[in-house]
């Protein structure tokens, strides 16, 4: 008869399959940092003048509503424009139903602004509550060009008599610029 042997099984360490796992981590996330280092685009951050604001930024909530109700309907001022060869007046705009012009919940809720036409080339929103939102003056080109859109945050404020920028800076009003930039469209394009 033979002798019993005896055999000694150790049981299977995962020391090295730790150790594989752990290299693995590492060489991925060295080739991703190595990736996102190399294609790495600098973002311009672009500034505005101490006369302006920035529409994303610098503006309440009841604002920025304002500036885009105003920015929508300025489609339907060049329209009307064209038909009658004149601006439409504010009352004109608030029957048809157009905001910021129109007298409704959310205009009230917005500053309850009081709107007037400024020598038919300006729209001047005096704000009854400024503490909610400024003032606004939409300024109109003849050519159907951008609005040039100011705001003034004074409590006791005049309508404005001359509509150049200086005359306005000068008054306190601030131009609103609209910047947009990847950050705002979520664009990124190579």
């Amino acid at each position: 008869m033979s002798t019993p042997t005896t055999h000694v099984v150790r049981p299977a360490g995962a020391g090295h399959e730790t150790l594989y796992v752990l290299l693995l981590c590492l060489m991925i996330l060295a080739v991703a940092g190595s990736v996102v280092a190399w294609r790495h685009e600098s973002q311009e951050v672009s500034s505005v003048g101490s006369h302006q604001l920035d529409a994303r930024r610098d503006l309440s909530a009841s604002e920025q509503g304002i500036y885009a109700d105003l920015r929508v309907t300025l489609d339907e001022i060049h329209l009307l424009r064209q038909e009658q060869q004149a601006l439409p007046a504010p009352a004109a705009l608030a029957d048809e139903g157009f905001a910021p012009f129109a007298q409704d919940a959310s205009s009230v809720s917005r500053g309850a602004h009081a709107w007037q036409l400024l020598d038919a080339k300006a729209y001047f929103g005096q704000s009854q509550t400024p503490t909610v939102a400024g003032s606004f003056l939409m300024r109109l080109t003849a050519d159907g060009d951008a609005p040039d859109v100011w705001l003034n945050r004074g409590k006791a404020l005049a309508v404005p008599s001359d509509l150049t920028d200086a005359a306005l800076e000068s008054a306190g009003w601030q131009q609103i610029v609209a910047q947009f930039d990847a950050g705002v469209t979520r664009q990124h394009r190579h």
